[in-house]
């Protein structure tokens, strides 16, 4: 059984021993293939760290994360972008997108970034990965607006409906389902329920949004296995069948 972590921020853990353990536990409960979002420039050679420690195992994607989205995002952007230029192969664009939970004052620099990074992913036959906060309408425009054949990707952290679902669905991307989905009054659940597992890529965002029974503490991609059973649990499927189902579904995205 091979799991796949489509979104998690490990390198966060600035401890390499403790890092370290974090990967083993990972390792030891069949989650092999972590896929790294970048969010600013300092976070670059944090990822390329880890990336370089486990090169079998993390991969790296590249974007400006809506929340450090700037007066001055262009020149973030362009640091980023040098800096990966210099170092090593990435797999998506990401995590980019629209957030107006946290910054609803810079609605337009976060649009102007994300159609940027959009055109940019398009030019690298690349995949996005989207963050979205308090902002589907918004995001949902842009996409709309930018589709065609080349735009793919995975909604991260999804959360929403199942007519929110739909339409992201129908437009080529997958969703990705993490801790939420485990939390008893979210509801997300008995959306995740209703779509087919062919849809559905697993993340953790890990320091974030731990799964049940970890709420209130500090999230890590060994606790994929949590949402892995609980969409087994919801389509009465072996957990087997979704650990490969959904890491399918992430090699359809990335590549790999």
């Amino acid at each position: 059984m091979v799991l796949t972590d489509t979104h998690t921020h490990l390198y966060y853990e600035a401890d390499a021993a403790e890092r370290d353990q974090m990967m083993q536990r990972c390792l030891t409960n069949k989650i092999s293939r972590l896929f790294l979002p970048n969010v600013d420039a300092a976070s670059v050679p944090m990822i390329t760290d880890l990336v370089t420690a486990y090169p079998e195992n993390c991969f790296p994607m590249l974007g400006l994360h809506p929340c450090s989205v700037t007066q001055n995002w262009e020149t973030e952007l362009q640091v980023i972008k040098d800096l990966w230029n210099k170092t090593q192969q990435i797999y998506a664009v990401g995590e980019i997108g629209i957030d107006l939970y946290w910054a609803q004052n810079l609605l337009q620099e976060q649009q102007e970034a994300f159609r940027t990074q959009i055109k940019w992913a398009k030019e690298l036959s690349l995949p996005i990965v989207i963050h979205c906060r308090a902002a589907f309408n918004e995001v949902y425009a842009v996409l709309k607006e930018e589709h065609d054949e080349r735009l793919r990707g995975i909604f991260h952290c999804f959360s929403g409906d199942l007519e929110q679902a739909n339409q992201i669905i129908e437009l080529g991307f997958y969703l990705g389902i993490g801790g939420v989905v485990t939390y008893k009054n979210a509801g997300l659940d008995k959306v995740v329920q209703q779509i087919n597992p062919k849809y559905l890529v697993l993340e953790t965002d890990s320091p974030y949004l731990p799964p049940v029974p970890f709420r209130g503490k500090p999230n890590e991609s060994s606790y994929l296995t949590y949402i892995a059973q609980k969409i087994a649990d919801l389509h009465q499927l072996p957990l087997t069948e979704i650990a490969e189902i959904t890491t399918r579904n992430s090699e359809k995205v990335f590549g790999i």
